[in-house]
């Protein structure tokens, strides 16, 4: 997986800014936890892929001035819509779900295989604000967010397929 960072440039001076290229391929895949690695970012959009080996973004949130749209590349995930969480659409690869800025969500992976899913957002390198669905601030990488740092499994990666390299 690779990023180039976009860099502010003067437009005027020459062609514009440079675009972001990445990659995805080479993505770890998990025994357990989840990761969540920022892919490409410029001033006003960021894109990030998240891997979950089981579970999600497991407590009831919101972002109040950021979009996320998520595409599923690998698994599914069932996401739970409204502060209740009342409302449940399950979304499988090349699916997503576009959540608007305020709107409360929790997802969690459902079957067995990872859920990998590319996660588009506005120009926050550090992830913008979060809120409960009480309305106090939620860290990401917090208890309350139900967060598990992310175990590789050895030689599984998202793009190429299990490679055992012994």
């Amino acid at each position: 997986m690779t990023m180039q960072d976009h860099q502010p440039q003067n437009p005027i001076q020459d062609q514009g800014p440079d675009a972001v290229v990445f990659d995805l391929a080479g993505t770890p895949l998990l025994s357990s936890g989840r990761t969540d690695t920022l892919v490409a970012a410029s001033d006003n959009l960021v894109a990030r892929v998240k891997v979950y080996a089981s579970g999600g973004e497991n407590t009831t949130h919101a972002h109040p001035e950021e979009d996320h749209l998520f595409l599923v590349l690998a698994g599914r995930a069932a996401f739970h819509l409204g502060r209740d969480g009342t409302r449940v659409t399950e979304v499988g690869p090349n699916a997503g779900v576009l959540v608007p800025a305020g709107a409360f969500y929790r997802f969690a992976s459902i079957g067995q295989d990872n859920l990998v899913l590319l996660r588009v957002g506005r120009g926050h390198r550090g992830g913008g604000e979060r809120i409960g669905a009480d309305g106090m601030p939620l860290s990401g990488q917090s208890s309350e967010n139900r967060h598990q740092p992310g175990v590789p499994i050895p030689g599984a990666v998202f793009g190429t397929g299990f490679h055992d390299p012994g």
